[in-house]
């Protein structure tokens, strides 16, 4: 990432996004979020104090000014109101967005009191979380899964049946799918770069491993490709990026009868994860699985050895599924 681009926040902030992406390994993605969420709460801070003028347009409020003798100024009531506030007029915030806004704000002043020790007293510690509405995440029943796969007949076919196994049979996220690299296929598991950089194993069954077998003799026989460490290739002989796999992926949903607007590369990651649990695989086996940190913000996180997540691949339906056995 790229810092000296960020010429708009204090310096204190810098330090703060430099802290968590150096130090604690967070994505660029993660970062950015910081970024963009505390260059809000200051702008909307200096609103609602009247430092600035009123006609002067919200994006355009100079922050770069902010320091520790105004962070102490702010009060508790002032984060719950910056909670839901949106600069753009009559668009409300959702849930979810509250609720990274307020994990951003008690990192920033943890930051500040126990890492730096610039502050007494963390008025965050009081800070309580937006209540966010609990909704099933959508998936693919398993004959829907095989219909999805069943489409994915045309030249490109070993490539996309392959991609849609690994999604749907190993939980993997769109961003660890496209970084996979050939040197990260074993014979019977995935090396896979998650989220801050984490490496984890992921095992597969004999479908995931038949489907990479035929995809990986087509791509022998490719020529001119760009990057020759990329496991899944584009039709330009690049490697194959998100953009390009949501469109595949729309294009599939679309020929099985599927909803794309319903279903995503996440929504497949969904789909894994609920036909394991389905099959009996024990959450803490899928929290390793998936490479989630925690279950949920209360929950530790609990390592568990290689036999059980084999044990959590193996459960999982689709992942068995062969050619063959049709």
């Amino acid at each position: 990432m790229n810092f000296d681009e960020l010429t708009d926040i204090p310096d204190i902030v810098m330090e703060f996004l430099q802290y968590h992406s150096t130090v604690r390994g967070h994505s660029d993605k993660t970062v950015l979020a910081y970024y963009t969420d505390l260059k809000i709460l200051f702008r909307y801070l200096k609103r609602i104090k009247r430092i600035v003028p009123k006609d002067v347009p919200f994006n355009e409020i100079d922050i770069t000014d902010v320091d520790l003798d105004f962070i102490k100024k702010i009060r508790i009531e002032d984060l719950y109101r910056y909670q839901s506030f949106s600069p753009n007029s009559g668009k409300s915030l959702s849930a979810a967005s509250r609720c990274r806004r307020t994990s951003t704000v008690k990192s920033f002043y943890n930051y500040l009191t126990s890492k730096r020790h610039l502050l007494d007293n963390n008025i965050c510690l009081e800070l309580d979380m937006p209540k966010r509405q609990n909704s099933l995440p959508k998936y693919l029943e398993e004959n829907e899964c095989e219909r999805l796969l069943a489409v994915c007949n045309d030249k490109f076919g070993a490539r996309d049946y392959c991609i849609i196994m690994l999604f749907i049979s190993c939980g993997l996220r769109i961003s660890e799918l496209v970084s996979l690299n050939l040197k990260d296929i074993y014979a019977d598991h995935l090396r896979v770069i998650g989220k801050g950089n984490k490496e984890r194993v992921v095992f597969f069954a004999e479908g995931c491993r038949e489907a990479l077998d035929d995809y990986l003799a087509e791509r022998s026989k490719m020529t001119d490709i760009k990057d020759k460490e990329a496991l899944f290739i584009s039709q330009k002989n690049g490697r194959f990026g998100s953009r390009g796999i949501q469109q595949m992926l729309e294009k599939k949903l679309i020929q099985a009868n599927l909803d794309p607007d319903r279903f995503s590369p996440h929504k497949l990651r969904h789909t894994a994860a609920t036909l394991m649990l389905k099959n009996g695989v024990d959450t803490r086996a899928l929290q390793e699985f998936l490479g989630h940190s925690n279950l949920n913000t209360t929950q530790i996180y609990t390592h568990l050895d290689s036999a059980a997540m084999h044990e959590a691949a193996m459960a999982n339906p689709i992942g068995k599924k062969t050619k063959k056995s049709d």
